[in-house]
């Protein structure tokens, strides 16, 4: 009995050995499978931006890193609802967005992941960082007066409340108030000056109106030359293109068109941002955070600025010649996230003040 017990254990263990080295086996052809896989180096950025720099420095990036940046365009409301509906699913590692509202946008709605790095921090002012480190400014642009040069002259400007003066009665140019940018405009006169205050200055630019708002920023600096009316706000940027333009009819009007920096001995200059987030559960945040690295870094900032006219984040790269030929300005010292807090407010005012 006792040695049928004996030869009964030591079949078990040569049972059990076998199984050992049969596991192994597998186990390290798993392994061998896995390493001959090849790995998939990619970030996937959903953007609001439609400019040909861009393209160009994604294309810098996968050269310099190898790793793929797979582009998904649209408006910035329409991917912050794809994002939300993909939910755990969205392939979507970065969200780029032409203005700091909708970056507040997709941080309230839960959208982005907080990212620390000490490379972004040496990079960007922490003014055009968010608190929480859940976005993070690429671009700057200022939000400037263009004016007929021989119907006014500079001394005649000052600040954006003096448009709703009456000499600029049927004079004043102004995109629509469905334009993101004149939302953030109106959320930082209601951040400095109130609600009641930030309504009376929609009005008075509505009593102002040259023509009923239409088309974007170059249409307005484009019916300046009309003689529709003889002052336009658009953003520094738009008018840095016109004077580059490749059609000869939009550097005529921009040459022809004076640059202002309004509330220069008040308030200062309303600026706004480029700016991007890491999206939550992001399947490739390393490669997303290796990107916007990338993106505020001098190479890719002064391409920013050479090539669109706009001011880099980075301080340690400086302006294009046109940009530095405007001179220096003082900007508005609010919260970048103030923008996107009063954007609904400024909503509601424009729709009460018939701003179209």
């Amino acid at each position: 009995m006792k040695k049928s017990l004996i030869l009964l254990v030591v079949a078990l263990m040569l049972v059990l050995a076998a199984c050992g080295s049969t596991t192994k086996k597998e186990s390290g052809a798993d392994k061998d499978a896995v390493a001959k896989k090849p790995e998939k180096s990619e970030v996937n950025l959903y953007t609001s931006r439609h400019y040909d720099v861009d393209n160009e420095l994604y294309k810098k990036f996968e050269q310099e890193t190898g790793i793929k940046v797979n582009v998904i365009k649209d408006e910035a409301d329409v991917l912050i609802e794809r994002i939300k509906r993909e939910g755990t699913a969205t392939k979507a590692d970065l969200l780029l967005t032409a203005d700091v509202g909708r970056l507040y946008r997709a941080k309230e709605e839960g959208l982005l992941q907080t990212v620390s790095s000490d490379i972004l921090s040496k990079q960007i002012p922490e003014k055009l960082r968010d608190v929480d480190d859940m976005w993070v400014g690429l671009t700057k642009r200022a939000r400037i007066l263009v004016y007929n040069k021989d119907k006014v002259k500079p001394e005649e400007l000052s600040t954006y409340e003096a448009l709703t003066e009456d000499q600029w009665k049927n004079r004043v140019l102004v995109r629509s108030s469905e334009s993101v940018y004149n939302q953030s405009l109106l959320a930082s006169f209601i951040e400095i000056n109130g609600e009641e205050k930030a309504k009376e200055w929609a009005q008075g630019i509505v009593n102002n109106f040259a023509q009923n708002p239409e088309g974007g920023d170059r249409d307005q600096a484009k019916a300046i030359a009309a003689g529709i009316g003889d002052i336009a706000i658009m953003n520094s940027y738009y008018f840095g293109q016109m004077l580059n333009s490749q059609e000869p009819e939009e550097v005529k009007v921009a040459e022809n068109l004076g640059v202002f920096f309004p509330n220069q001995e008040t308030t200062g200059t309303h600026v706004n941002i480029s700016g991007a987030g890491v999206i939550k559960g992001s399947k490739n945040a390393d490669n997303a955070l290796k990107l916007l690295e990338f993106l505020t870094g001098e190479e890719a900032q002064g391409e920013f600025a050479s090539a669109n006219y706009e001011f880099p984040v980075n301080h340690n790269v400086a302006p294009s010649e046109l940009l530095k030929s405007w001179g220096e300005f003082k900007e508005q010292d609010i919260p970048l996230s103030t923008l996107g807090e009063n954007n609904a407010k400024a909503i509601m005012i424009f729709n009460e003040v018939g701003w179209k």
